[in-house]
């Protein structure tokens, strides 16, 4: 064995003994510190893209004000509880939001995306009916509703002396002025507080209606609600305000239980394919079918340490790339075993013969592996283009991965490991290292 060839192979036994760390245990990793993560369709959730209307919003500052409502929406995701959230631009006006294992409520879902959390309206009797309009105030001779984007993001949860559940809110300077003007025309008038359109419904089910008692220039109180739900509005307003509408144009809910069923058959499919792989090249190619099994027990080995890594979301649609390059790993080794073969016959020696075979095989594993390449990075941007394009990426981004890393394991790890027999005994049975059916 050559010091080069011995350099190597350390090298793989090196990279191969901290990726199994990172991967074992899969929930965690001994290095890493971290699962793979699963995307929707394997762990349940909630996959919902969110079109920004940018009508009013000034030219060249389209990707400014997407930032801001990424930046708002993340923080209103975050007091929701919910563990590796994935939050990011689509196009130039999409934002796409996915909650794996969480199973969002359509207040919560609503709350996410509004622009105005809370508005304040009053009631009005109109052809003798009541209705509640907005509670408007003007400020420099232009009409203003109040509504909660006028608070400051200190919001806060209390009890008053009798043990009732208090939101207490600040004013901003408009929000203050707004306030002054529509309580001082409203003193002994309720005020109604809106979520969107509908009324925010106090502990007992009844919307709430305070009846202004005085006039309020700085802080308010908001009371009625539930714990649970004072909680979660007063994390929500402190969160920040939407610049601009949005609107669901698409949505997909995926049950835990139908995720976990994914998993499974995804796991048995994925083993029950690379156990007759390994098996078929075993038997077809002999020692060089061994060798192959080897190198893709390290390459799956490693391509999960790098799903864990970089991290990459698995989705349905990834294992079936991370499948297929499982497949296009083992081809680059029967076109590397099939020249080799051919150099056999030709009377060369084991390690002649394992030099030309890489030589000759190399060019068209170099040509195909590019060609998907390129494919891939097509799929990777369609599907970031696509409202539901999201399996399509997962899809491209496995695939691309698993074939870099199958070139590194077809052309130097299986190499590597052939180069051990040359010289040795075994070297001289030149039919265990040909083809089965190419022995006859």
């Amino acid at each position: 064995m050559t010091v080069r060839n011995l350099l190597f192979l350390m090298s793989i036994i090196v990279i191969f003994a901290l990726s199994l760390l990172t991967v074992l245990p899969i929930d965690k990793g001994l290095l890493g510190g971290r699962g793979i993560l699963l995307g929707l369709d394997l762990q349940g959730g909630t996959h919902i893209v969110y079109q920004a209307d940018l009508s009013g919003v000034e030219a060249g500052k389209e990707g400014e004000i997407i930032d801001g409502v990424v930046a708002v929406i993340a923080n209103r995701i975050n007091p929701l509880g919910v563990t590796e959230p994935v939050i990011g631009k689509q196009g130039t006006d999409r934002i796409v939001v996915e909650l794996p294992g969480f199973d969002i409520t359509n207040t919560q879902k609503e709350r996410i995306g509004r622009t105005a959390l809370l508005e304040f309206r009053e009631l009005v009797i109109e052809d003798g009916e009541e209705k509640w309009i907005p509670a408007t105030g003007t400020i420099d001779g232009k009409e203003k509703v109040l509504n909660s984007s006028y608070f400051k993001e200190n919001t806060y949860v209390d009890r008053d002396q009798f043990g009732n559940i208090l939101l207490i809110f600040e004013w901003n300077e408009e929000g203050s002025q707004l306030s002054e003007q529509i309580t001082s025309r409203l003193l002994g008038e309720p005020l109604g507080i809106f979520e969107g359109d509908e009324p925010l419904l106090g502990e007992d089910g009844f919307p709430i209606t305070p009846i202004i008692q005085a006039i309020i220039t700085d802080i308010g109180q908001i009371e009625g609600l539930s714990m649970n739900e004072v909680t979660e509005l007063s994390k929500l307003l402190n969160a920040g305000r939407l610049p601009v509408p949005l609107e669901v144009i698409y949505e997909e809910t995926v049950s835990p239980a139908l995720g976990a069923d994914f998993v499974e058959l995804s796991v048995k499919a994925g083993i029950i394919g690379i156990v007759l792989v390994m098996l078929f090249m075993m038997l077809y190619y002999r020692i060089p079918g061994l060798v192959a099994s080897l190198s893709l027990i390290f390459y799956g080995v490693v391509i999960l340490a790098l799903f864990k890594l970089i991290p990459v979301t698995l989705t349905l649609a990834g294992i079936g790339g991370f499948v297929l390059s499982i497949g296009m790993a083992v081809d680059a080794n029967i076109l590397i075993f099939e020249r080799m073969k051919e150099e056999l016959r030709a009377g060369r020696t084991l390690g002649a013969a394992t030099k030309a075979g890489f030589a000759r095989a190399w060019t068209a594993i170099r040509d195909s592996n590019i060609t998907t390449f390129i494919v891939c990075i097509i799929l990777i941007w369609v599907g970031s283009q696509i409202v539901a394009g999201a399996p399509i990426q997962g899809f491209g981004l496995t695939l691309l991965i698993g074939v870099a890393l199958s070139m590194f394991t077809a052309i130097i790890v299986t190499r590597t490991l052939l180069r051990l027999f040359a010289g040795s005994r075994i070297a001289k049975r030149t039919d265990l290292f040909s083809p089965y059916l190419g022995s006859k």
